[in-house]
């Protein structure tokens, strides 16, 4: 089946199976790379993008379920200010090692800045708490995002 959406603001369309879920699409089909796969199941973060502004686990959703919507991946924030400034803060607090979770914390927190709902460093590790990270443990990337919203 074939299914149209925006990547990155730009109009894609693909073909696609009925029951393929958009981490697949994208990383396969696509070739996104900053999509990672880890736990499939929706626990982990690391397959996260925005649908429409909102971070969403793409493991979970079917690809035609993005028909007529948009899809940001850590791609389509390239020259972002917002992005860079978050990414410039998980460097320089040394909140990032493998860099395997990176690209869906930076996505989260992107989407909280955004929309005014990251303003305490509560509001930041309720919007982080569906991103795992085995190598930082969470204070440096909780320092990095409470130097953003000083």
């Amino acid at each position: 089946m074939r299914v149209s959406f925006k990547l990155n603001n730009q109009p894609v369309e693909v073909d696609v199976e009925p029951n393929e879920v958009l981490l697949d699409t994208l990383r396969l089909r696509l070739k996104v790379t900053s999509v990672k796969r880890g736990c499939e199941r929706g626990e982990c973060g690391a397959c996260t993008v925005l649908i429409d502004g909102e971070p969403v686990y793409s493991c979970l959703v079917l690809t035609p379920q993005v028909e007529g919507r948009e899809v940001v991946t850590l791609e389509g924030l390239q020259g972002d200010e917002l992005a860079g400034r978050i990414v410039k803060a998980l460097v320089e607090e040394g909140a990032v090692q493998c860099g395997f979770c990176t690209p869906g914390f930076v996505l989260t927190v992107y989407a909280g800045l955004k929309k005014g709902l990251i303003k305490t460093l509560e509001d930041a590790k309720k919007a982080i708490e569906g991103n795992l990270c085995r190598c930082t443990g969470y204070v440096k990337i909780l320092r990095a995002v409470s130097r953003l919203i000083k």
